[in-house]
């Protein structure tokens, strides 16, 4: 690769010299895109099975969401800690430490795919017993997961592509990788559930194929000397200082993603005593919400990798300046989504069951928790600055004491007082205002910038 050319896809990516509002949406509206066409795969399943295989297999994805998130969540939040490091090492301009890091990163991350494919695949009933799965959502639920595992290993190695992408600044190949795979899962949708009828294992199959189409794409532009870097075969070997490093930075967020998982399979244990019908529409709030927080989602990405990069070029009060824009714009834009959502709930919920029931237990849990999304928006921008400075630490310790343990607790004890949903649903918005108050301690101590490792 040319000097030149290096030059120029550099000055596409680098986030540390420029309008700093102009780079967090040059590299957010990219992202937005792509992640709205990665949700199209289980929501997609979701529509596709409910309507043609009833309320129960329905209710069969909806719950298996939660425990998706905890077989892949620990593993996700170690290559959040390889963003931050790859991203670091790019502001800096350092190459070679760059490269050790993303090839290190790559050899754990194919270790860890067949690590969680197994897994899931054997202990799938276990963890759905735990979860309270009802008798009659059980057999679904275990065919949808146990195919889902067996795509494990492409869904890791596609986060790990991405993630590489987005810490180097780059969220239009992503892009274009997720269109090809959304468009094929749509259709291998259709064809598998509807027209061959395999039920919601064909759904988790036409999952698992598009993953796999996104990470041969990205992989292949990684590997083709077209990009900033290149992987190489020959150095896909383990540098255990730079693992170190990596598990360092990543382990907090990985223990963080864990636990949040644990909590939620505490809730959707919660939701599940309430019945089918109630299992179904939280799942499909739930789809919904995927949706309409996405900008805040890839807002507060593109926050994480500017910190990284900016603070890896020692430029400390440009990073001030993105912090407070960040902020400011993730706060006003949840607001405006949460009153959409509220405003809109009947229609969105409606989209996914015919089922009255089932849409009157969605449109109350978003009625109960869209008009506090500015809280939810606060709480993950204030996380992802945090993060893109390595202090994963603080995060991980927010997060379980809030979101996770004091959650768990203000449920437990609530829905033994009020045996009504309702008081399930309270509690986001309960812990989303305590979250929010720590992180905007901690950043105003100002300590949190100062560079280790």
């Amino acid at each position: 690769m040319s000097d030149q050319r290096i030059s120029a896809q550099e000055e596409r990516t680098l986030m540390t010299q420029g309008n700093i509002l102009k780079i967090l949406i040059r590299f957010a509206f990219p992202l937005f895109l792509g992640n709205l066409f990665q949700q199209m795969y289980n929501t997609v399943d979701s529509l596709v099975v409910g309507h043609f295989c009833g309320d129960n297999a329905l209710a069969a994805v909806s719950s298996s969401g939660s425990l998706c998130f905890l077989i892949i969540g620990f593993f996700q939040g170690v290559f959040v800690g390889a963003s931050v490091l790859i991203s670091r090492h790019y502001g800096a301009r350092d190459q070679e430490k760059m490269e050790k890091a993303i090839h290190t990163t790559v050899v754990f991350a194919l270790f860890a795919g067949v690590l969680l494919s197994v897994l899931g695949v054997l202990f799938t009933p276990t963890i759905l017993g735990w979860m309270g799965t009802p008798d009659n959502v059980m057999p679904n639920s275990v065919a949808y997961f146990r195919v889902y595992c067996c795509g494990l290993l492409a869904l890791v190695l596609y986060n790990t592509a991405n993630g590489i992408f987005q810490a180097l600044g780059d969220s239009r190949h992503p892009l274009y990788y997720l269109m090809i795979a959304a468009g094929l899962n749509v259709v291998l949708d259709l064809l598998f559930v509807a027209v061959f009828q395999w039920g919601v294992a064909g759904a988790a199959f036409a999952t698992s194929i598009g993953q796999a189409v996104s990470a041969i794409l990205g992989f292949a532009h990684l590997m083709s000397g077209k990009f900033v870097t290149r992987i190489s075969l020959k150095k896909l070997r383990p540098d255990w200082k730079v693992m170190g490093q990596v598990l360092h930075l990543g382990l907090p967020s990985g223990v963080q993603n864990s636990v949040i998982a644990i909590a939620n399979l505490v809730v959707q244990s919660n939701i599940n005593s309430f019945g089918d019908s109630a299992m179904a529409g939280c799942g499909s709030y739930s789809k919904v919400e995927g949706f309409v927080f996405l900008p805040i989602t890839c807002l507060t990405l593109a926050m994480t990798t500017f910190v990284s990069q900016n603070l890896g070029a020692r430029q400390y009060d440009r990073v001030r300046q993105g912090t407070r824009l960040g902020i400011t714009l993730t706060v006003c834009l949840s607001e405006a989504i949460g009153v959409l959502f509220f405003l809109l709930a009947p229609f969105l919920i409606s989209l996914f069951s015919n089922t009255p029931e089932v849409i009157q237990f969605g449109i109350r849990q978003a009625r109960v928790e869209a008009l506090f999304y500015f809280l939810l928006g606060l709480s993950h921008a204030c996380a992802a600055i945090l993060r893109g400075a390595g202090r994963t630490i603080i995060p991980m310790g927010v997060m379980l004491a809030i979101w996770c343990l004091f959650r768990i607790g203000y449920i437990t004890v609530m829905v033994g007082l009020i045996p009504d949903i309702t008081v399930v649903f309270t509690a986001y918005p309960v812990t989303w205002l305590l979250s929010s108050l720590i992180f905007l301690l901690v950043l105003r101590r100002g300590r949190w910038m100062e560079l280790h490792l």
